[in-house]
C-alpha cells in the first residue's frame, strides 16, 4: 500500500474514531438528561396531583375522570397516593396499575424519602410527602414516549452524520495526502533526472526549514559525496593507469632491446636487472593499492582491538629494519608514562602498523643520514607520536597536497615513490579517529605529528 493511501485510511480512521467518541458522549449525555428531566416531571406532577387531592380537596373521581379523558391516557403519568400503612388514598387507574405498590415498596419509600427506578421500560418515582394531615407516600409512572422518540431521532442523525462525515474525512484525507506528498513526488522525478552521466544535477531545496527541504539538503549532500567520490575514483584510475604504464612500458623496451642481439653475459645481467628493478615497483605499486582499498573499508568491516602503541612502532621499526637494516630508527618516551591505557588505542593491528612503517620510511628515504626519531607522548585523552626527520624538509608549495593520492612534491627526484604512502597514512589515522599534522622546512627536516584518542 503506498504512503498517500496510508496516511489518508490513517487520517480517516483517527478523525472517524474523535467523531464516534464525540457522537457518543452526545448520546450518552442527552439520554441522561432525558432521564433526569422525566424524573423531575413525575415528581412534579404526583406532588401537583397530591395538592389537589388533599389542599384543593378534588374528589378522587374528577381527578380519575381527568385522566381517563387525556389525549394520551395510554401513556399519561400514573399516580397513586397512599398512607405511610398502605392504605390507598388514591389512584389514577386502579385497573391499569402499572406500578403495581406492594408494602415492602412503600417500606423502602418511607426510608429512603424518595426513589427512582426503572419498572420494564417505565420510569418510576416514589416519594415521602408531608402534608399537615399526616405523611403519604406518591408514586408516579410512566413511558417517555416523547424523550424517546427525540432519542432515536438524535440517534439516527449521528449515525447519518457520522457516515456523511467519513466520506467527507476520506475525501480530505486524500486531498492533504496529495498535497502533504507532493512535495516528495516532485522530489521524486527529480531524483530519476540524475544518473552517472549528470552527478552535477542537484535537487531543489525548497524554503529550506521543513522536514521535504532537510531530506533535500541530505541528498543533495549524498550527491555531492558521490560526485566527489566519482571524480576521485576517475582520478585514480587515472594516475594508476599511468603508473602502471610506466614500469610495464620501461620494462618491455628494455626486454625488446635485449632480444634484438645477442649480448655479453654481463649485458644480460644488466638487463635482467633493470627489469626486476621495475617488476619491484610493480609490486610495491599493488601493494600500495591493495592497502589503499583495505584503508577505504566501513569502519564496521574492520575488526578493532585493544593495542598498545610502543609495541605497534617497535614492529614496525623491525619490519622497516627487516627491509633496510642501515636505516636508524629512534624511539623515545617523552614524558613517564603513568599507566599503560595512556598509550593504548582501539585499532587495527595491520592497519596503524602499516601507518607507522610509511611514516618511518618516508622520514629515513628523504633524509641523508637516513635516521628517524619516533616520540612517543600522551596529553589528556589523547596519545600523542611525533615522526621526526633531519631530511631535506618538503616545499612550501607542495604542503597542502602532500596528503592527496598520488601527489608527488619537488622533492621526488631525491628518492623514488609512488605518491600513495601518505594519503593511505591519513586514511589509516581517520578511521581510528586519530589526526595527522605536519610541520616542515626545506632543507632543516619534517615533524609528523599524530593524535590518536587512547582508551
Amino acid at each position: 500500500m503506498k504512503i498517500r493511501n496510508k496516511l489518508t485510511l490513517l487520517f480517516t480512521g483517527i478523525v472517524a474514531a474523535i467523531f464516534l467518541v464525540f457522537a457518543l458522549v452526545i448520546y450518552i449525555s442527552y439520554d441522561k438528561n432525558r432521564e433526569e428531566e422525566y424524573y423531575k416531571q413525575l415528581n412534579n406532577i404526583a406532588i401537583t396531583k397530591a395538592k389537589l387531592l388533599l389542599d384543593a380537596k378534588i374528589s378522587p373521581s374528577v381527578l380519575q375522570l381527568i385522566y381517563r379523558n387525556s389525549q394520551n391516557a395510554l401513556y399519561e403519568e400514573e399516580v397513586a397516593v397512599y398512607d405511610t400503612l398502605f392504605h390507598l388514598k388514591y389512584h389514577d387507574a386502579v385497573d391499569i396499575d402499572k406500578v403495581k405498590e406492594t408494602p415492602q415498596m412503600i417500606d423502602e419509600i418511607v426510608k429512603k424519602q424518595h426513589i427512582e427506578f426503572y419498572q420494564g421500560k417505565m420510569q418510576v418515582v416514589g416519594i415521602l410527602y408531608r402534608h399537615k394531615t399526616g405523611n403519604y407516600v406518591l408514586t408516579a409512572a410512566a413511558n417517555d414516549q416523547l424523550g424517546y422518540a427525540k432519542l432515536l431521532n438524535l440517534k439516527y442523525t449521528l449515525i447519518i452524520s457520522f457516515l456523511f462525515t467519513i466520506i467527507l474525512i476520506y475525501v480530505s484525507g486524500l486531498f492533504l495526502a496529495n498535497k502533504a506528498l507532493k512535495p516528495v513526488s516532485d522530489l521524486i522525478d527529480e531524483v530519476e533526472e540524475i544518473t552517472a552521466t549528470n552527478l552535477d544535477l542537484r535537487i531543489r531545496e525548497g524554503n529550506g526549514r521543513d522536514e521535504i527541504a532537510e531530506l533535500a539538503i541530505t541528498f543533495n549532500a549524498m550527491l555531492n559525496r558521490l560526485e566527489k567520490s566519482f571524480d576521485a575514483q576517475k582520478e585514480v584510475v587515472s594516475n594508476i593507469s599511468h603508473e602502471l604504464r610506466t614500469p610495464l612500458t620501461a620494462m618491455l623496451a628494455e626486454l625488446q632491446l635485449t632480444l634484438e642481439k645477442d649480448r655479453s653475459n654481463e649485458a644480460y645481467k644488466e638487463s635482467i636487472v633493470h627489469a626486476i628493478t621495475d617488476a619491484q615497483k610493480l609490486v610495491r605499486l599493488s601493494n600500495s593499492l591493495l592497502d589503499l582499498a583495505k584503508a577505504n573499508y566501513d569502519l564496521t568491516e574492520i575488526a578493532f582491538r585493544e593495542l598498545r602503541i610502543d609495541e605497534l612502532i617497535l614492529d614496525a621499526r623491525g619490519d622497516v629494519l627487516h627491509v633496510q637494516p642501515n636505516y636508524k630508527i629512534n624511539i623515545v618516551f617523552e614524558t613517564e608514562i603513568e599507566d599503560d591505557h595512556f598509550i593504548s588505542v582501539m585499532g587495527n593491528e595491520y592497519l596503524l602498523k602499516l601507518a607507522f612503517i610509511n611514516l618511518i620510511e618516508n622520514g629515513c628515504k628523504f633524509s641523508t643520514a637516513q635516521e628517524i626519531t619516533v616520540a612517543i607522548n600522551y596529553f589528556r585523552n589523547k596519545t600523542i607520536l611525533r615522526f621526526q626527520d633531519q631530511g631535506i624538509g618538503i616545499d612550501e608549495k607542495d604542503l597542502p597536497h602532500i596528503f592527496t593520492a598520488f601527489y608527488r612534491g619537488a622533492n621526488q627526484g631525491f628518492a623514488a615513490g609512488n605518491g600513495i604512502g601518505l594519503s593511505l597514512t591519513k586514511k589509516i589515522l581517520e578511521l581510528h579517529r586519530g589526526t595527522i599534522s605536519i610541520q616542515s622546512k626545506t632543507g632543516e627536516g619534517s615533524t609528523f605529528t599524530i593524535e590518536i584518542p587512547h582508551v
